[in-house]
């Protein structure tokens, strides 16, 4: 169970230090910031276990509080009555890291100028179709998809028909994320919102899932592992009505520099993300909707490497701490601040993938080409075996079929079978029939590595 923040707090609790002996009130100082010492936004729950035993835990909290909301942006508030409310967020070093890494590393123009770096767009285009896969996978498995990244890497790959529940699901997330990067240049509806909906869950259980459409029931709950109820969505009356204000929110310009509301896009894309799991409008299905309309706000403002960067491969690794990140703004007064500044942390981490994935794939690259160089094998390789060839290598894909490679490598389906015949011609590869298709695979490193140096004794 999460500890709420006590509900009786001083008022104005620096004066009230200000009256007590200099002793006493140096040992609440550290307490008058939003944030520890190293920048860490404590809910009540967290900080009750850090405070030493002589300090008031009441006198605490609200010096905390009193700091928090001096600093606090306010975003939004309901003046039709219908429990819209965004009261606001603090500004942490962690959501000002993220919004800098987001602004550095994810921005379209960002992403050409990797491409200009890497000198080989199509090997990179390739590294970046892979992982295109992976939020959609991720977010799926967070919501209990059984089935592992490679069995739905294969599917998503070659394009097979879904086997299982668990693979429908997969198949869902991945067409709701396709769907919202061709469809970023829209403006939000509930109607936008509700065909995401349907996109995403429509044939996996149509009945429990009510497939696109808002609830007007009361009867849908957040339980944890263990069946206890750890979130009551609000009432299904006004939720047309509150996602109305959300929409005209979403849609109204607060990124422009000189707006005296500014509000940077990643911040307003959390807070989408929040409000769609907060409201719960659909009967199941609201995680991955929330997390798809985040991506989409990135797309939409121009951040496309979010394309690549999987959000939900981090929030699977601890679906508790996710969990809490809601908790913690529902039992402290709406503080937004919990939520955005967890996702950042996600963001940030995500971000660091993306470029490590990035990096090693640039330095394998000029690693493999030396190797071809020296081995001989580079006059012998078209560019289109180049690339399949370090992809393989590179482990970012194990498996490929010519129609997964055309798609690819954007070429003929004739170009693609001679591109991967022509390298089990040479001995690089080797092709097993699986079903109607061939799956073709590189041949394990050290069995090349032995074979090549035999042949050149």
């Amino acid at each position: 169970m999460i500890a709420s923040p006590p509900k009786e707090l001083i008022e104005n609790p620096t004066r009230y230090l200000a009256s007590q002996s200099i002793e006493v009130f140096m040992d609440y100082v550290e307490y008058m910031n939003p944030v520890d010492s190293k920048g860490r936004y404590f809910h009540f729950d967290e900080l009750k276990h850090r405070l030493p035993k002589k300090l008031d835990p009441s006198v605490t909290w609200s010096l905390i509080k009193e700091a928090r909301n001096k600093q606090k942006y306010l975003l939004y508030v309901d003046e039709e009555d219908v429990g819209f409310n965004f009261p606001g967020f603090c500004l942490t070093p962690t959501i000002q890291k993220a919004i800098s890494e987001t602004d550095r590393n994810t921005t379209t123009a960002a992403l050409e100028w990797m491409c200009n770096k890497i000198g080989e767009r199509k090997h990179l285009d390739y590294l970046l179709n892979d992982l295109v896969e992976d939020e959609a996978i991720s977010s799926s498995q967070l919501e209990g998809a059984a089935t592992t990244t490679k069995v739905a890497k294969d599917m998503l790959k070659r394009a097979r028909k879904p086997r299982s529940l668990d693979e429908k699901m997969i198949l869902g997330n991945f067409r709701m994320m396709k769907f919202a990067w061709e469809h970023r240049n829209k403006d939000l509806s509930i109607a936008f919102i509700e065909e995401l909906h349907q996109i995403g869950v429509e044939g996996i259980d149509d009945e429990k899932y009510k497939p696109g459409v808002i609830r007007t029931t009361d009867d849908v709950v957040v339980e944890n592992n263990d069946g206890e109820v750890v979130h009551t969505p609000p009432k299904a009356e006004c939720l047309n009505s509150r996602l109305e204000n959300l929409v005209e929110w979403i849609n109204g310009l607060h990124h422009n520099a000189e707006n005296s509301h500014y509000i940077h896009p990643l911040v307003k894309a959390i807070t989408l993300h929040f409000r769609i799991g907060y409201e719960h409008p659909f009967h199941d299905g609201n995680g991955r909707v929330a997390r798809a309309l985040f991506y989409w706000y990135m797309f939409k403002n121009e951040f496309a490497a979010f394309r690549y960067i999987a959000i939900s491969l981090l929030l699977k690794e601890a679906p508790v701490q996710y969990g809490k990140s809601y908790l913690y703004t529902e039992t402290d007064d709406m503080d937004l601040t919990y939520f955005i500044d967890y996702q950042c942390r996600i963001i940030i981490r995500a971000i660091n993938k993306f470029k490590a994935s990035y990096k090693e794939s640039v330095e394998q690259m000029e690693s493999f080409n030396r190797w071809l160089w020296d081995s001989g094998f580079y006059r012998k390789l078209t560019d289109k075996q180049q690339t399949v060839f370090q992809v393989a290598k590179s482990e970012k894909a194990v498996s490929f079929t010519i129609n997964n490679v055309k798609d690819n490598l954007g070429c003929s389906y004739n170009t693609a079978a001679t591109t991967l015949n022509g390298l089990v011609k040479l001995g690089l590869f080797k092709k097993e029939k699986d079903g109607r298709e061939w799956i073709y695979k590189m041949i394990d490193q050290k069995e090349l590595l032995k074979s090549w140096k035999a042949v050149t004794k």
